[in-house]
């Protein structure tokens, strides 16, 4: 098993753990902070260091049950079983996938709190923008500017952003505290529930990473919006 750093403190930079499995292309630790991707977040890339002297670029992180699998640029096993190896992050990258999936927390709040009907169906994080999809008949390209300012006032104020480990039963007393069918079928199976809590304004489950306050979003650019269907809405944004 894997102990998954990032759920309690996304803010991990570097963090030293025990090599488990070496599979020649990649690698088991007993800890990491490396997000294997999941829920529109890509996977954190970055390097190992071995021995304070070899370097391995991470590219790809995937979670396979309890494990994580790092895959580094090796061709082979290093025989590396049993010893200490550092993770390092790409900090930029990580950093611009939270900021960019908090903006999609607190747009999903705003346009629930401001238009009721507003429900997101999907999203999906990327280096350079993000994009959701939305099921709400009414909206269109005209309220874009709106939707831009409402979220942007919100960044400049702030909120903090917290994370909460909470039991099934107190879960599932929180309203839409799942909002899609894999996370409510998902929440049926836990007995413990990480929620990201946007304080005063919204609070729901999620597995990703997040930043401590929405004002470090800095804020977004609404770059484009698609009509793909009566209940199927896209917005891409970009952060500022």
């Amino acid at each position: 098993m894997t102990e998954l750093l990032y759920l309690q403190d996304c803010y991990i930079k570097d963090f030293t753990a025990k090599v488990l499995e070496d599979f020649g292309d990649s690698v088991v630790l007993d800890r990491t902070a490396f997000y294997p991707g999941g829920g529109g977040q890509p996977n954190d890339e970055g390097w190992f260091l071995l021995d304070n002297l070899t370097k391995y670029e991470v590219k790809k992180v995937e979670k396979r049950e309890d494990v994580v699998l790092h895959y580094i640029n090796k061709e082979k096993s290093l025989n590396i079983v049993g010893k200490s190896i550092k993770g390092l992050l790409d900090w930029d990258k990580r950093y611009t996938y939270m900021r960019y999936h908090t903006a999609i927390h607190l747009l999903d709040a705003l346009m629930r709190k401001n238009f009721g009907k507003a429900f997101l169906t999907g999203g999906q994080i990327y280096a350079d923008k993000a994009r959701v999809d939305v099921d709400y008949p009414d909206l269109n390209k005209n309220m874009m500017q709106q939707i831009e300012y409402m979220v942007n006032s919100e960044i400049k104020n702030g909120r903090e952003v917290i994370i909460k480990f909470l039991s099934k039963k107190e879960a599932e007393s929180i309203p839409d505290i799942a909002r899609t069918k894999p996370g409510q079928e998902l929440l049926k199976k836990l007995e413990t529930v990480r929620v990201v809590e946007i304080v005063g304004l919204d609070v729901q489950m999620d597995g990703g990473t997040h930043v401590k306050n929405i004002k470090e979003i800095g804020g977004i650019r609404i770059t484009n919006f698609e009509n793909k269907g009566s209940h199927n809405k896209r917005i891409e944004f970009v952060l500022k």
